[in-house]
């Protein structure tokens, strides 16, 4: 049961939900991780604008913090005594979801497990959810991890939204 649990990571606090609900999972099971990021095309627009002037160096950034952030995930795994490896995957041709079902396939995975925002309304309608394309094409079972209630996004009166850009982003609440 469960025996190559695949976790892609983005940096977020969210996916560093799903992480160690996996880890907790593997150590119940006696699995093993298989942790994934995936730079798209959009994580390299984002680049773009913030190494604007000096273009040589916008994919090794992006690949110097990918290693970095999978090689926290694996030693987070490794102090809970969890296997784990790592997977970086480069995919301009299709979506992050297209990548995570490659990956499932090919290794092949016994579960995906990935935190999710739990977005609703106009925000998930503008920002879409990787998660939901995730548990439709997945070629293997999806456990989606949410925040705890306490540090979940609280909700806003009615008729009132928050519009700002993080890093590049648009982010509308």
């Amino acid at each position: 049961m469960y025996q190559r649990i695949l976790v892609p990571i983005d940096g977020s606090d969210t996916s560093a939900i799903g992480l160690q609900e996996a880890i907790r999972l593997a150590k119940l099971t006696g699995g093993k991780l298989r942790v994934m990021h995936a730079i798209d095309d959009l994580s390299f627009a984002l680049a773009m604008d913030a190494y604007a002037g000096m273009p040589g160096q916008w994919m090794d950034e992006l690949r110097q913090e990918a290693h970095k952030l999978l090689a926290q995930a694996v030693g987070t795994a490794a102090e809970a005594g969890v296997p784990a490896e790592s997977v970086l995957r480069e995919r301009f041709d299709g979506k992050i979801v297209d990548a995570v079902v490659a990956e499932a396939t090919s290794w092949p995975a016994d579960l995906i497990v990935l935190g999710t925002h739990g977005r609703r309304g106009l925000s998930r309608l503008m920002m879409g959810s990787d998660a939901e394309s995730i548990l439709r094409m997945a070629p293997v079972p999806v456990l989606l991890v949410r925040p705890p209630a306490e540090a979940a996004p609280q909700e806003k009166p009615a008729g009132v939204k928050h519009v700002s850009l993080v890093t590049g982003a648009l982010k509308i609440e």
